[in-house]
C-alpha cells in the first residue's frame, strides 16, 4: 500500500483537469469549482449538471474524447472515464510531464487520492484509507462529523480574522511571535462554547489577549 502525504492545496486560478464527463467527474469538477480552478472537462457528453455548469462558465467543456498532449499546461488532471485504457493514458502522460493525476476507478495507479472530508468554513478534516476503502473513509467521516459542533467553526473563523490582522499591522517583532503564541495558548474555544468569547473582529481579538496577558 503506497504512503500517501497528507497535503492541503491552494487551487485558486489553477488549470486544472477532468477527463470524462460522467457522475465522479461531476464530483470531482464540483471540487475543483468550490476551490476557485480553472476547471477543464475533456468528454464527448456530460452530465446534465456539468452541461449547466459549462452554461454558467463555471467549467470550460472541449466536447470530444481524450488525447494525448491534452494535459499540457494542468496543474493536476483526474482521470475519470469508465474506460482503463484512456485513465491508464492519462496517468501516463501526467508522469511524463510531472502533473498529478488521480486515476478515480485505480486509486494507487494515480500519483495522488482525494480524502473523504468535512469542511466547516475554514476547518477542514480529511479522512482516508489510502485508497483501501472509500466507503470507510466516509462512514468515519460522519463520525467524526457527529462530535464537531458549530464552535469549532467560530474558533477558526476568530483564529484566522486576529492572525491577518497581526500579520497586516504587526511588523517581524519579538512581540508580534509573542501574539501569535499567546493566541495559540488563549482557551478561546472554552469562551465560544460557552457564549462568553467577546470579540468580533480581529483588531478585537488581539486586544483581548493583550488584556487577558496584562492580567
Amino acid at each position: 500500500m503506497p504512503y500517501y502525504v497528507p497535503v492541503m492545496l491552494n487551487l485558486e486560478g489553477q488549470k486544472c483537469m477532468v477527463i470524462g464527463g460522467g457522475k465522479v467527474a461531476e464530483r470531482k469538477a464540483a471540487m475543483l469549482i468550490e476551490a476557485g480552478a480553472q476547471t477543464i472537462i475533456i468528454s464527448p457528453k456530460i452530465t446534465a449538471s456539468l452541461l449547466e455548469q459549462r452554461d454558467e462558465q463555471k467549467i470550460h467543456w472541449v466536447e470530444r474524447e481524450y488525447l494525448p498532449g491534452d494535459l499540457g499546461g494542468a496543474f493536476l488532471a483526474f482521470a475519470a472515464t469508465d474506460q482503463h485504457t484512456v485513465n491508464s493514458a492519462v496517468v501516463a502522460e501526467g508522469e511524463m510531464l510531472g502533473i498529478p493525476v488521480n486515476d478515480v476507478s485505480e486509486g494507487s495507479q494515480g500519483s495522488f487520492i482525494t480524502p473523504a472530508a468535512i469542511r466547516r468554513g475554514g476547518l477542514v478534516i480529511a479522512v482516508s484509507t489510502s485508497g483501501a476503502g472509500p466507503r470507510a473513509a466516509l462512514e468515519l467521516c460522519r463520525e467524526i462529523d457527529d462530535h464537531i459542533g458549530d464552535d469549532y467553526e467560530r474558533y477558526i473563523e476568530v483564529l484566522s480574522s486576529a492572525r491577518s490582522w497581526i500579520k497586516a499591522n504587526i511588523p517581524e517583532s519579538e512581540y508580534r511571535k509573542r501574539l501569535f503564541r499567546k493566541l495559540a495558548e488563549a482557551d478561546i474555544l472554552t469562551l465560544i462554547r460557552a457564549g462568553t468569547f467577546p470579540s468580533q473582529n480581529g483588531e478585537e481579538v488581539v486586544a483581548w489577549i493583550e488584556k487577558q496577558t496584562e492580567e
